[in-house]
């Protein structure tokens, strides 16, 4: 049941963090988004930690997760390098 529970959070998390990013690019100025694509990349990272630990069975949905973070790790490391040269 506490497995499930965590299995639950985790795609909330990362949809969250994936809306927050979309709308500080937007909105705030390159040192700014800097600073919150540096803070979205640890808790991206962080979540592929925890889902690296995380029982392997879950129907598909952990691999699922795990590549979403990969994208979203890809897409927030090309994002901070564009704007260092932008």
């Amino acid at each position: 049941m506490k497995e499930l529970r965590r299995t639950r959070w985790f795609p909330r998390i990362v949809i969250a963090v994936l809306i927050a990013l979309a709308f500080t690019a937007g909105n705030l100025s390159a040192s700014i988004q800097q600073t919150h694509m540096e803070e979205a990349l640890a808790a991206l990272n962080s979540a592929k930690m925890h889902l690296g630990l995380a029982a392997p069975d879950k129907g598909g949905h952990r691999a699922k997760a795990i590549r979403a973070v990969n994208d979203a790790i890809k897409h927030v490391n090309e994002g901070i390098e564009y704007a260092k040269h932008h």
